[in-house]
């Protein structure tokens, strides 16, 4: 005959719940050990661990976030704010900061914002009621009210996309104009001189790539404003075709057109073949981001391939280098950006 289990620790009366403490008496460990196994940390010795969650499952132990912040000072998410999770931009992000912050023992709690200031606010608000050990925030444009709340939450924060000389701010990104003005010299280098600039969604970042253009152009004595076409809807594929389509219509002495994204590119490109216009010899077409499908259209797609995985995982080890209270190296790290040069120029 096997031996009898041990008894299960009995429950309090008050709630009924089990705690951390019956976890930690039936695996025979300290309640500390039981904490770090439960969090994902791989440092605990796996015989423990392979313990602690055999307790945990005979016990049906399910932790209480909110008990685990009141007992320290902050919980074991990260709160991670971002503008909208249809771009497979922040979705590359989002899982390159999970990959970091996993091992670590840290959950992720995601908040949308939309690209509102006010919402970002809220949602901050809402966040840090949880008490999360850390923040990663897309955009360094935050209003005035979400700036005074990270200063005063005592929560460390990362900055994600951008860059900054501010020594107070922490962040991981690329420069947004360098790079727009890159792809706008590439296209002065194949011979273009009426190149155009189209944009969607007008958030800061897409807002910098159009001073990189501007900053191109009148280097080179060619800027016109009446090729600058910004327009305030979500970007997307069918918003790309529509501008390539109202372009050539009002202005058909463009040769060349920079979006501001990927998506509305290969809309451009879409139109362009429904039009019989021929790319690159009419008109050459660029995009941003080097999104999935770009390398796929016809004609494949010159963009600015941005590191957004990297981004993800940089700026994940620096909040964990800041929650364990070290001070990073950087405050502002330049992941930097690569002209990927197709045939649609």
């Amino acid at each position: 005959m096997p031996p009898a289990p041990p008894p299960l620790p009995s429950r309090p009366r008050a709630t009924g719940r089990v705690t951390l403490a019956d976890v930690a008496a039936l695996a025979g460990v300290s309640p500390i050990t039981v904490s770090r196994t439960l969090r994902g940390e791989r440092t605990v010795d796996p015989v423990l661990a392979a313990r602690v969650k055999e307790a945990a499952q005979q016990l049906r132990y399910v932790p209480d976030p909110a008990a685990r912040a009141l007992a320290s000072r902050h919980g074991s998410h990260v709160a991670v704010l971002i503008p909208m999770l249809s771009n497979a931009l922040f979705v590359d992000l989002l899982e390159a900061v999970q990959r970091t912050l996993r091992p670590a023992g840290y959950q992720t709690l995601i908040g949308i914002t939309h690209y509102s200031p006010d919402e970002e606010e809220q949602l901050l608000r809402e966040q840090l009621q949880h008490r999360p050990a850390g923040l990663l925030v897309t955009g360094i444009d935050q209003n005035a009210a979400t700036r005074e709340l990270m200063a005063h939450s005592g929560v460390p924060c990362v900055h994600l996309m951008e860059l900054s000389t501010d020594p107070a701010l922490y962040c991981v990104g690329f420069s947004q104009r360098d790079a727009g003005e890159a792809i706008t010299r590439h296209l002065l280098a194949r011979g273009r001189r009426r190149i155009a600039f189209a944009a969607a969604q007008l958030d800061p970042r897409t807002l910098q790539r159009a001073e990189g253009y501007r900053r191109a152009l009148q280097s080179a004595g060619l800027y016109d404003p009446a090729l600058e076409w910004l327009d305030p809807r979500p970007s997307s594929m069918a918003l790309g075709g529509e501008l390539l389509e109202r372009l050539l219509r009002e202005q058909p002495g463009c040769d060349a057109v920079f979006f501001c994204n990927d998506d509305l590119a290969q809309g451009g490109l879409l139109a362009a073949l429904r039009l019989d216009v021929a790319v690159p010899h009419r008109l050459a077409v660029a995009g941003f981001n080097d999104l999935s499908g770009s390398d796929q259209m016809l004609p494949p797609l010159t963009t600015v391939a941005t590191p957004r995985g990297a981004i993800g995982e940089a700026s994940a080890q620096m909040l964990l280098s800041l929650m364990r209270g070290d001070t990073p190296a950087r405050h502002s790290v330049d992941l930097g950006f690569e002209l990927r040069l197709r045939a649609s120029t």
